[in-house]
């Protein structure tokens, strides 16, 4: 049950969102391009990072570049 205090967990790292161009999902309405998100959690193929809607989403790691 570590994602319910993901929000209040350290931030690992920033990255930077390069485009929103998905194939599957509409993720152009959580996140921005060109916008810096912090890095809450982080798999082999996720970043778990403070979307637009000021929750926790995990996003594949081919929309972000790290900074």
């Amino acid at each position: 049950m570590i994602h319910k205090t993901w929000l209040e967990k350290e931030t690992i790292k920033k990255v930077k969102c390069v485009h929103t161009n998905a194939e599957k999902y509409m993720v152009d309405r959580v996140l921005t391009a060109g916008k810096t998100y912090d890095v809450k959690n982080e798999t082999e193929d996720f970043y778990f990072i403070v979307d637009n809607t000021g929750k926790v989403g995990g996003y594949y790691k081919n929309y972000f570049e790290e900074q």
